[in-house]
């Protein structure tokens, strides 16, 4: 059950990352999906980290290009 959880959650990722549209938002989401990864350890904190870092590397490109 938990490699399923994994291969789930792996996946997500990717589709997730490939719906980046810019070099800023692809380094948010991943930065941050490491990030809730590394503090919460869970899919969820992982995800919740991958959507705050997306918004993060959105906002910065909007303020610098």
């Amino acid at each position: 059950m938990y490699k399923t959880t994994v291969a789930i959650a792996f996946s997500a990722a990717l589709v997730g990352l490939g719906g980046c549209a810019s070099k800023e938002a692809l380094v948010g989401t991943a930065a941050g999906a490491a990030v809730g990864s590394a503090v919460g350890g869970s899919t969820i904190s992982t995800v919740a980290g991958g959507v705050v870092g997306y918004a993060a590397g959105k906002r910065y490109e909007e303020r610098n290009h």
